[in-house]
């Protein structure tokens, strides 16, 4: 028996242009029109490149998607993964009707909440209150219905004391805490959330991954992206996989992680364009991301030194900018980071090595994350930036097995007798 369907994506594509963005020029508009009156395509339907962002731009214009087909039923949780810049943000915006695509069709049956980015739907004017009533009139859910939640998404928020504060005063654990509390229980009928919840604590994340198992078992319909590749298994009932704006795959969950994990096993090093929106702001620019002593594949030895090299251009004015590196488990959740204090990055161009020693990480596979800081602010955070992995050279002798853990540590024994 066939389940309802409730989102029919049909050969979506999304194109932007590049560079200074404006309403256009004469030129363009001319050629649109003298093909558009010769029965012909709109020629910038046609020009532009692939959204891969290892490639420098041979285009005014490039595709965010392109011919994107995929059905959600009703009470599905479709888990929504890629590598930063595949297009996972774009196609939750066309989704939410934020923007249009330039092709193809969305049909969508039921309300949508979105929380795409922290603040989403609220404004920094109005009191944590009149944003909540706000939202939900904007749902179309009357003021009854949004008082008898009230108190609900209060508590869930944990934010009484603040809510008739204007939200401009908030904390980004604040507004995330709130605005997930409204999409969640205003009962909408689809529910799409984006790496947003990243910014709230471990607490707080668990408490929203209950919550989406539980609107998702009311029969409610989510859309989940996320670069944690646990929740996404723990929650997700079924996957799509973008690679450079396009589908991979969509299908199993397991195989979708599985597909993932292993595209990003390729390279041991990353490249950063100057139009990369995820490695460049006022404060820092990050090059390149490199893993030294490997082979080219993202392969090392575990029983030799780790050197990550990350480089880039420090345009703080300040030299009180450090950078963090985190490793990952396959699972999504961190084993360790560490922070360049207390060296201190200097304005201007700059490489900056991590050593991690030897003999202290296991036969695994880690996804690696940055962070640069200024001042004890975090100004950037490139998740999965790498996928690498450790391998152990052939023992002579003993136990020839893999060792537990997610690291190995050689510690120094000591006998008596």
């Amino acid at each position: 028996m066939s389940r309802e369907v409730v989102i029919k994506a049909e050969n979506v594509s999304k194109q932007y242009r590049l560079g200074q963005v404006g309403t256009g020029t004469l030129s363009h508009d001319l050629k649109r029109w003298w093909a558009l009156a010769r029965g012909k395509e709109d020629p910038y339907l046609k020009v532009g490149i692939e959204n891969d962002r290892t490639k420098t731009a041979q285009s005014d214009y490039a595709w965010a998607l392109r011919d994107i087909s995929f059905e959600v039923n009703k009470g599905d949780v479709l888990g929504i993964i890629g590598r930063n810049g595949a297009g996972k943000s774009t196609l939750l915006k066309l989704l939410s009707r934020i923007t249009n695509p330039t092709t193809g069709e969305i049909k969508v049956k039921g309300r949508i909440a979105s929380l795409l980015e922290v603040g989403t739907g609220f404004h920094p004017e109005l009191t944590g209150r009149e944003n909540v009533f706000l939202n939900g009139a904007i749902l179309g859910m009357k003021k009854k219905e949004i008082e008898k939640k009230f108190d609900e998404i209060v508590d869930f928020a944990g934010v009484s004391m603040y809510i008739d504060t204007p939200v401009k005063r908030y904390s980004s654990g604040m507004y995330v805490r709130l605005a997930f509390g409204v999409a969640a229980h205003l009962e909408p009928e689809i529910l799409i959330v984006d790496e947003v919840l990243a910014v709230g604590d471990a607490e707080f994340q668990k408490k929203c991954l209950g919550k989406l198992k539980e609107v998702s078992g009311e029969g409610r319909t989510v859309l989940f992206v996320s670069h944690n590749m646990g929740a996404i298994k723990n929650l997700c009932t079924k996957g799509l996989l973008l690679t450079n704006g396009r589908t991979e795959y969509i299908g199993d969950i397991d195989t979708i992680v599985s597909k993932y994990m292993k595209s990003q096993l390729s390279k041991s090093k990353i490249e950063f364009e100057p139009t990369d929106k995820d490695a460049v702001n006022p404060f820092v620019h990050i090059e390149a991301i490199e893993l030294l002593n490997s082979s080219g594949d993202g392969m090392f030895m575990i029983n030799e030194q780790l050197p990550i090299k990350i480089s880039g251009t420090n345009r703080s004015m300040t030299d009180a900018v450090n950078v963090n590196v985190f490793f990952n488990a396959d699972e999504g959740f961190n084993i360790f980071a560490s922070c360049s204090v207390p060296a201190k990055i200097p304005i201007g161009r700059f490489e900056i090595t991590c050593f991690i020693p030897a003999d202290y990480l296991n036969d695994n596979n880690y996804f690696i994350d940055v962070m640069v800081v200024e001042n004890g602010t975090p100004r950037m955070l490139l998740k999965d930036t790498l996928m690498i992995e450790g391998q152990e050279p052939q023992r002579e002798a003993g136990w020839q097995g893999k060792f537990p853990g997610l690291v190995k540590p050689k510690f120094d024994w000591q006998l008596k007798f």
